[in-house]
């Protein structure tokens, strides 16, 4: 019985360990731009830094890699990616090597620091799935209502870029955090249950 009671407890531990490393562990760094890295877009880029956004998926433990020189990263609100406004950043990154991760789903809004570079189209809108998203943990292709740019003119300051889509508010993290939570407190009972039980 003593046996049992043990095994019962190492298969538990186990699966448990199983469950956090796959939630949590799964992650993957994307690098912004390839051999250009984040610069000013010249014109002849096979895609604009959303369209390749548009092409992956991405989750909450993640990173994207921003490689440039004489330039900035700074994540903004969706407003101020819209206007090219640099003036008052969530964050600012000016170290040429940046790595952002990101702690929980929703959209992120990126731009350069420099003006005339964020309207020539050196800026990026990223959508970090929820968790219980149904898809799978590995990066592949984005989902349908991945935000897109559009080229033209209008009522986006004439520099011929706007998002279409800034996306719904960023569902609170705190969400997968509190379902685990719960399911690691279960498991954690039935542990017990099975071990007055022997």
């Amino acid at each position: 019985m003593a046996l049992f009671r043990f095994n019962a407890f190492i298969f538990s531990l186990v699966f448990t360990s199983i469950f956090a490393t796959t939630i949590f562990v799964s992650s993957f760094q994307f690098e912004i731009g390839g051999e250009i890295g984040w610069s000013k877009p010249i014109g002849n880029e096979s895609e604009t830094y959303n369209e390749w956004a548009a092409k992956n998926r991405f989750h909450i433990g993640d990173s994207l890699y921003f490689k440039y020189k004489g330039d900035s990263v700074l994540e903004v609100t969706p407003a101020d990616y819209l206007n090219c406004n640099a003036s008052n950043p969530i964050s600012k990154f000016e170290d040429g090597d940046t790595v952002f991760k990101f702690n929980r789903s929703g959209f992120f809004y990126f731009i350069s620091g420099h003006k005339n570079h964020c309207k020539s189209g050196q800026r990026l809108i990223i959508r970090v799935m929820h968790p219980f998203e149904s898809e799978t943990a590995s990066p592949g292709t984005a989902p349908a209502i991945a935000p897109t740019v559009a080229a033209g003119g209008g009522d986006d300051g004439g520099d011929g870029w706007a998002s279409d889509f800034l996306g719904p508010p960023a569902i609170n993290s705190t969400t997968a955090i509190s379902v685990f939570s719960y399911f690691v407190t279960a498991l954690g009972g039935v542990m017990v249950f099975l071990y007055l039980l022997m």
